[in-house]
């Protein structure tokens, strides 16, 4: 090794000796960081644990889901004022359960917090577009995150049993909270190509989990509340024969 390359070891060799975490030197050190180490993971995951076993039997399919007043359909962005694919699945799912007589009335909740993004019309022209009348479509614009779609979706709009529609990777998550808002739900999961986005959203539902834990504990109000909307209670009365 030449004298220039034997002194740049010893420079990373220094580097990585400051580098090291306290207490490396010896096994009870580093026993005492594999513990910390998996204890964290352990409290990480606990709460996605907690989504699976708490919604056990309530996930299915739409040909699975039993009747309900209202179907309940969770945003998913939209590309140039469009559903983006996968809002649109959703939408498609919900157009099945209504088509198949399991609902008779559809909320879709989403995001309208800017005067040039509004998810909430578009999910609404969507199903319009695709038959469903209008009365029997409401939408509610501030639904900001899953818990204040689902916490909206019992005090605002008065549902208290409804099918969520969104993806599987984050339908438990709606059930859990929309079953801690006070709403009988079952929930279809929409399948989805294991795509790029599909292990984003999935990613995303590891820390989704533990906020859903916070809001089912102590279910915060919503960002937006203001007062009852008579919207489902009027597309369920113009289904009634």
């Amino acid at each position: 090794m030449s004298t220039a390359g034997y002194a740049g070891w010893l420079r990373l060799r220094r580097r990585v000796v400051v580098l090291r975490l306290p207490g490396w030197d010896s096994r009870r050190g580093q026993r005492r960081w594999f513990q910390a180490v998996v204890g964290f993971c352990v409290l990480a995951l606990a709460p996605s644990a907690w989504l699976w076993t708490g919604t056990a039997g309530r996930v299915g399919s739409v040909e699975s889901a039993p009747a309900a007043p209202v179907a309940v359909v969770f945003g998913a962005g939209l590309f140039d004022g469009e559903p983006s694919p996968y809002l649109a699945h959703r939408l498609d799912a919900a157009l099945a359960l209504y088509e198949q007589h399991k609902v008779r009335a559809i909320l879709v909740t989403g995001d309208n917090g800017r005067n040039d993004y509004d998810e909430t019309d578009a999910m609404r022209g969507y199903l319009i577009d695709r038959g469903v009348p209008g009365v029997r479509v409401v939408g509610d614009h501030a639904g900001f995150d899953t818990w204040d779609s689902c916490t909206r979706a019992r005090r605002i709009f008065g549902v208290d049993r409804a099918v969520l529609v969104s993806q599987g990777f984050h339908v438990r998550r709606a059930l859990a909270l929309c079953e801690a808002a006070g709403i009988d739900a079952y929930a279809v999961g929409v399948t989805e190509e294991q795509d790029a986005t599909w292990y984003y959203g999935g990613l995303r539902e590891i820390p989704g989990a533990g906020k859903a834990a916070l809001d089912a504990l102590f279910r915060p109000d919503p960002a937006l509340l203001g007062r009852q909307e008579g919207g489902i209670p009027r597309a369920l009365a113009d289904s009634t024969p």
